[in-house]
Formats: C-alpha cells, sequence, structure tokens
C-alpha cells in the first residue's frame, strides 16, 4: 500500500470534512505539523474540533486556523501563548474542553489502544471532575475519562520510513505519538525519508502499522520564547 504523498495537500486528500475530530501532535511550537495544518486551513473545512496539548501561536500552528475561525472546539491542556484563542473564548466564540496534560495523553493514548475509558485521581475535587463518573478504589477517589478516538491524526516526526515506521526528535516525542495512535487515519509530515530496513528495532518510537500516510518537506524551527541579556564586557 502506497503511504508517501508528494504534497500535504495530496496525503489529505479525500479526508476532510466539516464538524471532524482532529487529534494534532505538538508540544509549545515543537513538533507542529505545520504543512499539514496550512493545508488544511487552504481546504476551507470548519467547525473543527482539535485534540492537542496546545493551540500554538497567534501565527502559527493551530493559531492560523483560528485566525479563520475554522475551530470551533479545543480539547486542550496549555493555551496560554496565543492571544486570539484568549480572545475567542472569553468572547463566547470557542469552546474550550480543558485537560490536565497527563490526563489528555493518556485519553489520546488509550483511544488508540482501543479502551475506552480509564479512571484517575488528577482533577478530582476540582472544575475538571465536574460532570464525570466518580469512583473510590482502595479509599481514593477517581474519576472517569473517555479516551480518544479521532476523525483524523496529523502529527510531525523527524524520520520516516516508506512503511510508516516513525522516530520522534527529542521534545517532538511529547505528544505526537499519541496523538498519531488515536486517528482512525493517521497523516504524518517528516523531515526526512529513509530507505525502507534501515531503521532498527530498537530506534523506532511508533510502528507503521499506525500510519496511513506520509509527506516529507522543510519545516521552520521556530523559538517559542526568546530570552537575551546583555553581553558581558570583558
Amino acid at each position: 500500500m502506497k503511504k508517501v504523498y508528494g504534497s500535504a495537500a495530496e496525503a489529505l486528500d479525500g479526508l476532510l470534512h466539516d464538524d471532524m475530530l482532529i487529534a494534532a501532535g505538538g508540544f509549545g511550537l515543537c513538533g507542529i505539523p505545520e504543512l499539514l495544518l496550512e493545508a488544511i486551513k487552504e481546504s476551507g473545512v470548519k467547525d473543527l474540533t482539535f485534540a492537542s496539548n496546545n493551540a500554538g501561536v497567534d501565527d502559527f500552528g493551530i493559531g492560523i486556523l483560528l485566525q479563520t475561525k475554522q475551530v470551533k472546539k479545543m480539547i486542550s491542556s496549555y493555551v496560554g501563548e496565543n492571544a486570539e484563542f484568549m480572545r475567542q473564548f472569553l468572547a463566547g466564540e470557542l469552546e474550550v474542553e480543558f485537560n490536565p496534560q497527563g490526563t489528555l495523553a493518556e485519553r489520546m493514548r488509550a483511544g488508540g489502544c482501543g479502551i475506552p475509558g480509564f479512571y484517575t485521581k488528577t482533577g478530582v475535587g476540582t472544575q475538571i471532575a465536574e460532570g464525570k463518573e466518580h469512583k473510590d478504589f482502595d479509599g481514593q477517589t477517581y474519576i472517569l475519562e473517555r479516551g480518544i478516538v479521532a476523525d483524523l491524526a496529523i502529527v510531525k516526526a523527524w524520520k520516516a520510513d516508506a512503511t510508516g515506521n516513525l522516530v520522534f526528535r527529542k521534545t517532538a516525542r511529547n505528544f505526537n505519538p499519541p496523538a498519531a495512535m488515536c486517528g482512525k487515519v493517521c497523516v504524518v509530515e517528516v523531515e526526512e525519508i529513509v530507505p525502507t530496513g534501515s531503521l532498527s528495532g530498537d530506534e523506532i518510537h511508533l510502528p507503521g502499522v499506525y500510519v496511513h500516510r506520509i509527506i516529507q518537506g522543510d519545516h521552520e524551527k521556530r523559538i517559542e520564547q526568546r530570552t537575551t541579556r546583555k553581553k558581558e564586557s570583558a
């Protein structure tokens, strides 16, 4: 089965529709599937729900889809760097489902493993627990969280072979693997496609069974927050 496509638009052809749930990888500005997000923007689909650790910044990552009002809901754990996100949320234009970071990652992983739900102590006694089933285990209270199964997963990896085996680099490994796992269809953008068989089993972070389509492209290396100090005199 062919997995390598020539462009983001080609890789997403036939997959996009209004009102879909998309799981997107990325951590801060690291490992964001920027080429696929741009293609989603250009497609014009709307009323999207994104499950993602964050929403990028105003002009990068999911932020470009917030600017065009193509997103109706975010399922996220950290959104503090996006002014347009804040404006839409406070104005009632954007629905937000906040998740603790570990809970969100586990919801994605669980969905990818066929686990419909799990119990966790995180969030008990807070707004996170409102409306969720509570259950006691060994004298401790837990809440039920549902696994996430997305219509589409879009992720960014460092390397792939033609069968879809993936290698992530450093921080980009945080949310991309579970996001990839939970999609009914997973599309990946990578910096390099290597010959099949050149990756050893020990270096593969996600097996190709989870991956349906791959593109290769150039990526921007952004710094989310730059802190500098004056150079000390000799």
